[in-house]
């Protein structure tokens, strides 16, 4: 119990010290130790690290599922090491609620028989986000998440520990600085007959003692004072060296911990490193979900296409080219009443006017009398007489077809 006590008077001295310390530097009685330029870029790239990876984790876990609730209930079962409970995604629960429609319809009209497919599309794009969903969070959010609870609350804590050491190695570089300045005044003797009080009176036994050794009063005055000052000074060169080893002390624990922290922080290359590796396999599995969504929905397109050729035409110019440009589209029924009448077979390319295109983007005919493309391969295009702008007559070997231009790059 005692042990205990004298720890913790001895914990509250120090704090006390830092207090005081940090206090002064504030308001600008106190020197601070500064750390070299090279050092505090390196803090500044690990508090810019930090904020910014904290701020992608925190949009990447929105993105990935923007319900908050589900965020929070995720949270609290991974914080009690428990399994997270199976959660249907929003397309597999759209794709079963237009199985049991269709049920419901009769699968053998025409409306159920499409909410069969269409649903069964729905659960395939619901499947494809659950496994997104969980690649991203273990190639992605999890390398970012250790970073944060691990490698950045040790970085933290050495910090921390850095900052208290420099605040005791400020404090005794004050307490040596204070007890230099009281040494070098004791050390000064004064003219004692100079600074003596006129109505000074020694006392009986001080008189006794000169008296008994036959010396003048001012004498003994001054042998006196001069005991008591060569006694101050003595203290005070003792305090100068308990100063002196104490700076010394804590000068060799602040480089010590300095360099612990400046190597935590060299780290932060590696961490740059390992989070540009589980960048690419976040992209990865982005292009590899969406390219799937779209495989499963040109799928689908297809089949209703085919089962439905005459019915399945909704706004014919609403169907998104896959462009850069949101507001590019790729005109269904493009051709002129006149043209449309013609044979694809029967289109001849003009004696000029001929060019040759680079396909930009994979392209499948929706009917015979369109002709599928190829990314990056190249074609010769041309127009024909009443032909809508947005489409070209694409010829490939003894292939022939309407290609839509918005997938093409004209050659000059």
């Amino acid at each position: 119990m005692d042990f205990s006590v004298k720890k913790l008077a001895s914990d509250a001295g120090v704090f006390f010290s830092r207090a005081v310390q940090f206090t002064e530097e504030k308001l600008g009685q106190a020197e601070k130790t500064e750390l070299d330029a090279h050092f505090e870029s390196l803090l500044a790239r690990a508090d810019c690290t930090k904020n910014w990876t904290e701020k992608i984790y925190r949009q990447t876990e929105v993105l990935l599922q923007p319900n908050p609730s589900a965020r929070i209930e995720e949270f609290l079962y991974e914080k009690l090491d428990r399994k997270v409970p199976y959660r249907a995604t929003n397309g597999e629960i759209l794709g079963q609620y237009m199985l049991e429609a269709a049920k419901e319809f009769g699968s053998g009209t025409p409306y159920g028989s499409t909410l069969i497919q269409v649903g069964d599309c729905q659960r395939r794009l619901g499947g494809a986000e659950r496994e997104f969903l969980q690649t991203s969070a273990i190639s992605f959010l999890t390398p970012l998440r250790n970073f944060l609870e691990g490698d950045w609350r040790t970085i933290t804590k050495e910090r921390r520990l850095l900052e208290n050491l420099r605040l005791d190695l400020d404090a005794c570089k004050a307490r040596l600085k204070k007890a230099k300045a009281a040494e070098a005044k004791a050390a000064t003797v004064p003219d004692f007959h100079e600074t003596r009080p006129r109505n000074y009176v020694l006392s009986a036994s001080a008189s006794a003692v000169m008296c008994l050794n036959g010396w003048p009063q001012h004498d003994v005055i001054t042998v006196c004072v001069c005991s008591l000052l060569a006694f101050a000074v003595q203290l005070w060169t003792e305090e100068v060296e308990k100063a002196e080893q104490e700076l010394r002390a804590a000068q060799t624990e602040f480089d010590r911990q300095a360099e612990v922290t400046r190597l935590l922080l060299e780290g932060i290359s590696s961490t740059h490193v390992n989070h540009l590796r589980c960048l690419h396999e976040f992209v990865e599995a982005q292009a590899a979900y969406y390219g799937q969504c779209h495989h499963v929905m040109q799928e689908l397109q297809k089949e209703l296409r085919r089962r439905y050729p005459n019915s399945f035409v909704v706004n014919p110019r609403s169907v998104r080219c896959p462009s850069l440009d949101p507001s590019s589209t790729v005109p269904v029924n493009s051709l002129s009443p006149e043209v449309e009448a013609l044979q694809i077979e029967e289109v001849h390319p003009p004696a000029s006017g001929t060019r040759r295109a680079k396909v930009l983007y994979d392209y499948d005919a929706a009917d015979t009398s369109e002709l599928s493309l190829l990314a990056d391969e190249l074609i010769t295009v041309y127009t024909v007489p009443g032909m809508d702008s947005d489409w070209l007559i694409g010829e490939r070997g003894n292939q022939k077809g309407k290609v839509p231009v918005t997938y093409l790059e004209l050659l000059s």
